[in-house]
């Protein structure tokens, strides 16, 4: 990148890339590196992004309005005891997610606000 080129300012770079909108509130990160993968994670993973299309809260292509992002990430240090999921702004970290646990993620935590205890193995700030 040129030095001397000025970059776009927020409101440019807002108006081609839609994550940047106001909607958006969490993000949700589920590792889908070898040991959670090996564990059930892309399952896991499948399970967020259908229940979060159905209730309209997921924010991709097809929902720009939705207000909970839900994407795949490399190893978080869970290794042992993935599926790991990561809830973000809240820094909530779950281990040993199934396919099972991911309503009761999404209508407690999600869109409560209230972690689920029995699966929260780290919190951050």
């Amino acid at each position: 990148m040129d030095p001397d080129a000025s970059l776009p300012t927020p409101e440019q770079d807002a108006a081609v890339t839609p994550v940047m909108g106001p909607s958006l509130r969490r993000q949700v990160l589920v590792c889908t590196s070898k040991s959670c993968t090996a564990n059930g994670s892309e399952a896991v993973l499948e399970a967020f992004k259908a229940q979060l299309i159905e209730e309209q809260l997921l924010f991709y292509k097809h929902n720009r309005e939705g207000e909970i992002q839900c994407i795949q990430c490399g190893s978080v240090g869970f290794c042992a005891i993935g599926p790991a999921v990561l809830v973000y702004p809240d820094g909530i970290w779950y281990a040993h997610v199934t396919p099972a646990d991911v309503p009761e993620i999404v209508e407690s935590h999600l869109k409560g606000g209230v972690p689920v205890e029995r699966l929260v193995r780290k919190r951050l700030g």
